[in-house]
């Protein structure tokens, strides 16, 4: 099992499970577009455990580093 924290800068993953993330923060991946099954990219990693910036689809989505490390990926 692999979470989405734990890639570095540049690898992609597929999004696998969102059940472990609160209801608000995913409601919001959902909105943008981001659920089981979408590809993203690690584009930057903010120092001292800040954001995570992802590209999906062509548009770039910052999410904190504890949430990322709650959402379950799958390396490609």
């Amino acid at each position: 099992m692999r979470m989405l924290g734990s890639l570095k800068m540049g690898e992609k993953g597929k999004i696998k499970d969102l059940s472990r993330l609160d209801r608000l923060v995913k409601r919001r991946l959902l909105d943008l577009g981001i659920s089981e099954g979408s590809e993203v990219c690690i584009k930057g990693i903010m120092p001292f455990g800040g954001p995570m910036m992802l590209e999906s689809y062509g548009q770039c989505i910052g999410i904190r580093k504890r949430e990322a490390l709650q959402i379950e990926v799958e390396r490609l």
